[in-house]
């Protein structure tokens, strides 16, 4: 399965590689990333499976249901991939070439996307 590491070079992010190959270890990921979602919903399994094609491995799942606060910010939105680093926020419908140009431009480093497949 493809996945993305991260390098770190003084505490700054230097760089994002895109791997082909399977996931070895575990995916080093600097971002802390949020997956708001509600239960019994069909495209937040969907969002989970792409999240999963990205090489998303790390994030926390926040379910909305019992939250007002939430259910009033995200309720119609839902899934939505929340940066918790600076608040980006990238909506659904999305796909795996999106989610990882998204990660990678909210940091500063669009000229890792060339080397991304698409």
């Amino acid at each position: 399965m493809p996945y993305l590491t991260c390098r770190l070079d003084a505490g700054k992010l230097t760089g994002v590689v895109y791997h082909a190959g399977p996931l070895i270890g575990s995916t080093l990921l600097l971002m802390r990333l949020t997956l708001f979602q509600k239960d019994d919903c069909h495209l937040c399994d969907a969002a989970l499976l792409v999240l999963a094609q990205a090489g998303v491995a790390d994030f926390e799942s926040v379910w909305i249901d019992d939250d007002a606060v939430l259910r009033g910010r995200y309720g119609l939105r839902v899934p939505v991939l929340h940066c918790e680093d600076d608040g980006a926020e990238l909506d659904w419908p999305f796909e795996a070439g999106q989610v990882r140009e998204w990660l990678i431009r909210g940091r500063g480093l669009q000229g890792c996307l060339d080397t991304l497949p698409r």
